[in-house]
């Protein structure tokens, strides 16, 4: 960890020198970046290096040989021979940029617990809880509802027992044969998912990957396409979470083809995880400047909100054509349209929205597009009622990132209550 973090400082030491070296400002090389001056910031600070596609940039930018910021003198058009080492590098620098982020002593044992929990090898301590099918289908529900309700810190907690327990009584056999195996295995498999979803949540990509593969393992086993389809779901999430955009495009495209049709004869759990496979291709999509398939997950996903609504906060639910609404403002956000996103999140913002994380998520990504539009005041105001629909959702690294971003762009402190806020995050200055 400390190595880890050592690396980043030396990263944004070598760009410091670069720069200053050639005598420019970080709001100029900012600026030929297509970035705000607080990205050079944080990058020269040894934060967000993780990012090879940025990394590279700087390099053409500063005229800085690749090798000194860590990466190979190849092209950033990677063959398929290279991938894998380009892919190693990738996770090398999300280490780094994790390492930097320095957690409490109580959030660091906590993931420790769970990173030993996803590992392979001997079963871990479970629960010492029943390992009854229908009491262990209980506790996964329970542990969905901790990630919608937001409570990321008492889910964390409950995880490593979890996945212990239906680990033990998936390898106990059961007691009803191959069905009960097959559902300890569904069962299993969306523990992983939800492990997987908190842990991107907490911007750990690297034991996400463990995790999802975890999950795609027990899916397959299972059989069920529900399973299946929820754990190709939180794959395309880590895919896109490191910018590899278009394999998520891919991946969802690729499955949903095979679940699409006969909407109207599918049950309620079919068609809400086909619903939310969607709306990750809507996010992966949208996140790589892709407008035409953005287009095509939100006219399908729109179709199958047509035959289901699901809003309990229990496993393959949380998915209508109100959450179809809330991704359209988000990526609208990402691509650019700001003032369109918040024509889109008004009528939105009126409605009932029961899972506490979509409604932090809609005022999320309301702050995102005022701040798009230099509109710091109301993007301050946006972020509050956020925190109010669910405060451990705030304190995520990505929204924090925002926060550090406007608090920098207040260069005369008009707004003393942004950086009050920001102090209260412990976003670094």
């Amino acid at each position: 960890m400390a190595e880890a973090g050592s690396e980043a400082r030396r990263i944004g030491e070598v760009m410091r020198r670069a720069r200053v070296l050639q005598r420019r400002s970080q709001k100029n090389v900012a600026e030929a970046l297509g970035y705000h001056q607080s990205k050079v910031s944080r990058l020269e600070s040894g934060r967000g290096v993780e990012d090879i596609r940025v990394l590279r940039a700087v390099a053409r930018e500063l005229g800085i040989a690749p090798e000194q910021l860590g990466l190979t003198a190849a092209a950033p058009d990677v063959s398929a021979a290279d991938s894998r080492t380009e892919n190693m590098q990738r996770r090398t620098f999300l280490a780094v940029g994790v390492a930097a982020l320095v957690p409490p002593a109580e959030t660091a044992a906590a993931d420790d617990r769970l990173v030993r929990a996803l590992l392979p090898g001997p079963v871990p301590a479970g629960s010492a809880a029943s390992l009854d099918t229908d009491v262990l289908r209980e506790r996964v529900g329970e542990a969905r509802k901790l990630f919608h309700t937001c409570d990321y810190k008492a889910l964390e907690r409950m995880l490593p027992g979890l996945i212990g327990d239906l680990r033990q009584a998936r390898d106990d056999g059961g007691t009803g044969g191959a069905a009960t195996a097959d559902a300890l295995s569904s069962l299993l498999a969306t523990a992983y998912q939800t492990a997987t979803s908190l842990l991107l949540k907490r911007h750990d990509q690297g034991t996400a990957w463990l995790a999802v593969g975890r999950a795609m393992a027990e899916a397959e086993r299972s059989g069920d396409p529900v399973i299946l389809a929820s754990s190709v779901r939180v794959q395309a999430h880590v895919l896109a979470r490191e910018k590899h955009n278009a394999q998520a495009v891919a991946l969802v495209h690729h499955t949903a083809d095979q679940l699409s049709g006969a909407y109207d004869r599918r049950s309620p759990e079919y068609l809400a995880a086909v619903g939310l496979l969607l709306l990750r291709g809507v996010t992966a999509a949208s996140g790589a400047g892709d407008r035409v398939a953005t287009e095509e997950f939100l006219r399908e996903a729109r179709e199958v909100a047509r035959y289901v609504s699901l809003d309990r906060p229990g496993a393959w639910a949380n998915f209508d054509s109100v959450n179809v609404d809330l991704h359209e403002v988000s990526a609208l956000v990402a691509l650019g349209h700001a003032g369109l996103a918040l024509r889109a999140a008004r009528p939105l913002a009126r409605r009932r929205i029961p899972v506490p994380e979509r409604r932090a998520a809609l005022w999320v990504e309301t702050a995102r597009a005022y701040s798009q539009q230099g509109r710091l005041a109301d993007g301050y105001r946006a972020l509050r009622i956020a925190e109010t629909c669910a405060a451990q959702d705030v304190r995520r690294p990505a929204v924090r990132d925002l926060v550090a971003d406007m608090a920098a762009r207040d260069h005369r402190r008009s707004l003393p209550e942004l950086h009050q806020f920001s102090r209260r995050l412990e976003v670094p200055a």
